[in-house]
């Protein structure tokens, strides 16, 4: 059974056609990459399934259920979180809080116990705050915990973006170029990160990168899409062999 079902979506904006006839589907547990040159409609998939656009046309459904119409803070409480390609962290808040933020969507307090600030109130708020905690502490960010996210360095923004949207409790999480910025030793590290947090909390993720050596090195299925279509998908060895995939990155043409 699918957990994702994107279903011949098509995203036009006036006479520009960013995607067309895009199908995906993804079954508990995958890690897929998603590539492609610049411009070829990776992130505009990313805001299809996450609710910032609404399709030209087609179907977006999460474990059978349509997210058709619905504003991407209920498509996250259904169970899709993301990363940004450009870092989108609450930047003068602390490190702490912007996790916390995140995890205030599965609150089990009300909105009437936090403005009495009742013994539910401080109750939530002490689990959340152990969550949050928690979380810092896999990410190596406890030690920042009190700075503004502003002030960190990039990769540990890059970091911190990750941790808040793992406290969404996300089925799906999609990474919008992660690796962007980071150096060779950085994108390592990564790597070995975005692996250990597939297998320990059992996520799907969809992941779009420039840097082949991440995708390759953790991605069981790559898809590939140009000009807004997906013009090959398989495995990392299928990918790097395929005529039209060196085409559409080298810019001519290879005979097959």
């Amino acid at each position: 059974m699918s957990l994702l079902d994107v279903n011949q979506v098509s995203m036009h904006f006036g006479g520009i056609k960013a995607v067309t006839d895009f199908d995906l589907h993804l079954v508990p547990g995958e890690l897929v990459g998603l590539i492609g040159p610049n411009g070829a409609g990776k992130t505009t998939v990313f805001n299809v399934i996450t609710g910032v656009y609404q399709p030209t046309c087609g179907a977006v459904v999460l474990n059978s259920g349509d997210l058709s119409g619905k504003k991407p803070c209920r498509i996250t409480q259904a169970g899709i979180a993301r990363t940004f390609q450009n870092i989108r962290l609450f930047g003068s808040l602390s490190v702490l809080d912007n996790v916390k933020i995140a995890y205030h969507f599965h609150a089990t307090h009300g909105v009437l116990a936090s403005v009495l600030h009742g013994s539910k109130h401080f109750a939530g708020e002490e689990i959340i705050t152990k969550k949050a905690l928690e979380l810092l502490d896999i990410f190596g960010l406890t030690p920042r915990k009190e700075e503004k996210a502003r002030n960190l360095p990039y990769g540990e923004q890059r970091r911190l973006e990750i941790a808040r949207a793992l406290a969404a409790r996300p089925q799906l999480l999609l990474l919008d170029e992660p690796a962007a910025g980071m150096n060779t030793n950085e994108s390592r590290d990564l790597v070995r990160l975005i692996d250990w947090i597939h297998h320990e909390f059992g996520l799907t993720i969809l992941l779009i990168e420039h840097h082949m050596d991440v995708v390759m090195s953790i991605c069981r299925r790559i898809v590939v899409l140009d000009y807004g279509r997906i013009i090959a998908q398989g495995t990392p060895d299928e990918i790097r062999a395929n005529p039209k995939v060196i085409e559409a990155y080298l810019g001519e043409e290879v005979s097959s």
